[in-house]
C-alpha cells in the first residue's frame, strides 16, 4: 500500500510519518519510507544522527541509473535519456517489489527494519538551474514500477505545501494522510488540497496534530467534517525522540490513533487499473505539455495500452 503524508510546513508532517513508520515496523510489517520532502528530516525522525542521514545515496542522484534500469528491453522507449518521470511501465519493463534486489532499494538503508530512501536535499548547486521535481521524479518512477501487495506499506514523506500537487505523483498514493493542525490556516491547507484533488479519483483523509483538547477536536470536526480520522496530542514521547532520547512510551491515545490509521490503510482497496490509468493520463498530459519537445520524440508512443500489472496475491 502506498502512503503519503502532506501538510503545511511545521504541522509536524514527518514526525507522524516517522511515527506511522516506527508504528508499522515493531508490528514486523515490511515498509519503505521516502524521504521526498525538500527539507530532508525524515532519517533523523526515524532516530540517524544527522552525519548518516546525510550519507543516505540521493535517489535524485541517481536517475539515469534508476531509469536505465527500469527501462529494461522495453521496446517503446528508445533509451533511458527518453524516459521522464512520468514514463510508465510496459511489456520489457523491470517492475520492483518491496525490499527486492534491484538499483533502486540498493540505495536505502536499514533503520530499525525499515528501508529508508530519500530523494536527496535541494543544495546550492540546484539554485536557479533546477526544480525539486527533477529529485522527486526518482520518486514518481519507483512508485510507477512498484508492484506493492497488502500487508506491504511505502510511506513517502512529501514536501510541504501545495508542491505536492506540481507533479502526477499525488495520484500514485491508495492514500494520503493530510496533518492538519487546529488553527486557520490548518484547516485552510485542507480546503486548499481537497480543491485540487476534486478532479482525480484520489483518497484523502485529515490526521489531526499537536491537539490539546476536546475544543481543537471540535474546530476540526467543525472545518473537514468526517474527513477527519483521527487525531495526535501533545506528547512527552515525541518530545522525547525529537531531543534524541529513547525509551518514553508513546501514549496509549496516540497509539490508538496509529491503529486508526494503519485500519484505514488496510481498508482500502488497490485498484490497479485506476493506477494505471492515472500513469498514463499523466503522461500524455506531459509528453504534450513540454515533455516532447524536451525529450525530442512523441513520448505517447511510450504507452504500452495492453500493459496489466501482475497483481500480488496476499499472503
Amino acid at each position: 500500500m502506498k502512503i503519503a503524508f502532506v501538510g503545511k510546513g511545521g504541522s509536524g508532517k514527518t514526525t507522524l510519518s516517522s511515527l506511522f513508520v516506527r508504528h508499522l515496523a515493531a508490528q514486523g510489517l515490511p515498509v519503505v519510507a521516502i524521504d521526498a520532502d525538500i527539507n530532508q528530516h525524515l532519517g533523523v525522525a526515524l532516530g540517524l544522527d544527522e552525519r548518516r542521514a546525510a550519507e543516505i545515496p540521493a535517489m535524485g542522484d541517481r536517475l539515469p541509473e534508476i531509469k536505465e534500469y527500469l527501462r529494461g528491453d522495453n521496446p517503446r522507449i528508445s533509451s533511458a535519456a527518453a524516459m521522464v518521470k512520468t514514463t510508465p511501465p510496459g511489456s520489457g519493463s523491470r517492475l520492483l517489489r518491496l525490499g527486492g534486489d534491484d538499483p533502486v532499494h540498493a540505495l536505502g538503508r536499514d533503520v530499525d527494519g525499515v528501508t529508508l530512501l530519500a530523494t536527496g536535499p535541494f543544495n546550492d548547486d540546484d539554485l536557479g538551474v533546477a526544480c525539486y521535481h527533477s529529485k522527486t521524479g526518482a520518486v514518481e518512477l519507483y512508485l510507477n514500477h512498484l508492484v506493492d501487495g497488502p500487508g506491504e506499506y511505502v510511506v513517502v514523506d512529501m514536501t510541504a505545501g501545495a508542491d505536492t500537487f506540481a507533479s502526477g505523483l499525488f495520484t500514485r498514493f491508495d492514500l494520503m494522510f493530510l496533518v492538519a493542525e487546529p488553527t486557520r490556516k490548518g484547516v485552510g491547507v485542507y480546503r486548499q488540497y481537497t480543491d485540487y484533488a476534486r478532479d482525480y479519483d484520489v483518497a484523502i483523509t485529515v490526521v489531526g496534530n499537536k491537539v490539546q483538547g476536546d475544543d481543537d477536536v471540535a474546530y476540526l470536526r467543525e472545518h473537514v467534517g468526517d474527513d477527519l480520522l483521527t487525531w495526535l496530542g501533545q506528547s512527552a514521547a515525541v518530545r522525547a525522540l525529537e531531543q534524541g532520547r529513547g525509551g518514553v512510551a508513546l501514549e496509549s491515545r496516540n497509539l490508538d490513533a496509529l491503529d486508526r490509521m494503519r485500519a484505514a490503510v488496510d481498508a482500502r482497496e488497490q485498484n490497479w487499473d485506476r493506477f494505471r490509468r492515472q500513469a498514463v493520463e499523466f503522461h500524455v498530459k506531459n509528453a504534450r505539455s513540454w515533455a516532447n519537445r524536451a525529450v525530442g520524440e512523441d513520448l505517447e508512443a511510450q504507452v504500452d495500452h495492453g500493459f496489466r500489472f501482475p497483481v500480488p496475491v496476499p499472503g
